[in-house]
């Protein structure tokens, strides 16, 4: 086992002990060549322990669990630990990213059962109570849990890692409450039969600002659309074609969930691109295509990365009995236009 210190890292590396300090801690104010030679030396002599304890085990064992449906957020999100995979070994952790059926609840928490021989579980899960009832068995048993991005209400879980869904649904509603025009006074709400309670979170914020600041807006719901692109767009032209939906009184449209794209395109096909905004969540590729080409509004975005980091720094923590180990800062929602894509 190494016996480096931060001393030993900042001499090797030529800088200062407080650099190395807020390299290995990731804070700011470190230029990427810095930052790179320290992570050079780090590779070299070995991460310092953590200063006045001791670990409580070398090698952490954690899963990540996330729904297997094939969505471009969970690709996402799946690419996202896959990368973060060297990240962790410098914090002593072994992951594993495992996909279960989020469209069988009881399948879904027979599953996650079996996790009790993990440390600890960061997982994205439905809100449902056969889910609850799993994670609170984990908890009892001494694994230590978080949920990612949708919470799991009532369980034992011990934190939330992820923006606040309802501020970001607000932050739709007047978005799109600010851009209507006169004579159009309809905005969309469309979402999936979704059991995620981030995304139900979603479209009470959005209904809650319009009817608060927006008085003379009124908010259709769409029925569920299919998560897949495609399938969204043929739902959504079917209940638009068909429903008596006057298009000419539509404001905007907010898509809370999966099916971004599709409903963006069944708004190309009517001919109501520039006309009828749309926004979305999660920059994923066919987001940012659609952004550049003027097909979205806006994209509400949070820091992926910066989540999944902070679950397994968080997870760490607590398997070494860390105070303060809950104490985080959770993300903003980043509001992404065309004009500040990066």
């Amino acid at each position: 086992m190494s016996t480096a210190t931060i001393a030993d890292i900042a001499r090797h590396a030529g800088v200062g002990t407080a650099t190395v300090d807020r390299v290995l801690n990731k804070r700011p104010g470190v230029n990427a060549e810095t930052v790179q030679k320290v992570m050079q030396v780090v590779e070299k002599l070995g991460t310092p322990p953590p200063r006045g304890r001791p670990r409580k085990v070398e090698n952490a064992r954690f899963a990540f669990v996330l729904p297997s449906e094939s969505t471009p957020f969970v690709e996402l999100l799946d690419r996202q630990i896959a990368q973060a995979a060297g990240e962790f070994r410098h914090q002593h952790i072994t992951e594993v990213t495992h996909r279960l059926p989020g469209e069988d609840p009881a399948q879904f928490a027979a599953a996650l059962a079996q996790f009790a021989d993990s440390d600890a579980v960061a997982v994205m899960a439905p809100d449902l109570p056969p889910v609850k009832l799993a994670i609170n068995e984990l908890v009892r048993t001494g694994v230590h849990v978080v949920t990612l991005f949708s919470d799991v209400a009532g369980s034992m879980r011990e934190t939330c890692i992820g923006a606040d869904n309802r501020a970001a649904g607000r932050t739709a509603g007047l978005l799109l409450g600010r851009m209507a025009v006169p004579g159009r006074d309809t905005l969309l709400l469309a979402s999936q039969a979704t059991r995620l309670s981030g995304e139900i979170e979603r479209r009470i914020g959005f209904a809650q600002v319009v009817e608060e600041r927006f008085p003379k807006l009124k908010v259709l719901r769409t029925p569920d659309l299919p998560s897949a692109d495609a399938g969204a767009t043929r739902a959504l032209l079917r209940f638009l074609r068909g429903s008596g939906v006057d298009l000419a009184r539509v404001a905007g449209l907010y898509n809370v969930g999966s099916g971004g794209a599709g409903v963006a395109r069944a708004i190309e096909s009517l001919g109501l691109t520039g006309t009828v905004p749309v926004i979305v969540h999660d920059l994923t590729d066919e987001h940012r295509s659609l952004l550049a080409a003027g097909g979205l509004a806006y994209v509400l975005h949070q820091d992926i990365h910066y989540c999944i980091s902070t679950a397994a720094r968080v997870l760490r923590a607590l398997c070494e009995n860390v105070r303060g180990a809950l104490n985080v800062v959770q993300p903003r929602i980043e509001i992404l236009t065309a004009e500040n894509l990066h």
